[in-house]
């Protein structure tokens, strides 16, 4: 369990990650599949470099991990971060009980 204060910087690290829309359409096509950079990019229709480029925020943030399978790196969604992300937002979102 997070401690009140670290709240914050947690959700500002998780709003930054997933910033950008394409890095969300990342996570969400890697949490049915692991998949490697050439299939990333040719989904989503952009570079393979800047696939690359969002999977490095994506892998810094702990989100993803990568997994070697021959000559290929295919990365899937971490799901330990996933859950504690899931908890950091869902205490962000929680409604606060006023006494009335």
């Amino acid at each position: 369990m997070l401690k009140k204060l670290e709240i914050p910087i947690q959700v500002a690290r998780i709003c930054k990650t997933l910033s950008v829309d394409t890095r969300v359409k990342i996570v969400q096509m890697l949490k049915r599949q692991a998949l490697c950079v050439r299939a990333i990019a040719s989904r989503l229709k952009i570079s393979e470099s800047a696939v690359s480029q969002h999977l490095r925020i994506l892998r810094d943030a702990d989100l993803v991990t990568p997994d070697k399978r021959g000559y290929w790196v295919h990365y899937q969604v971490n799901p330990e971060t996933m859950e504690q992300w899931r908890e950091v937002i869902g205490e962000l979102l929680k409604q606060e009980k006023t006494g009335a």
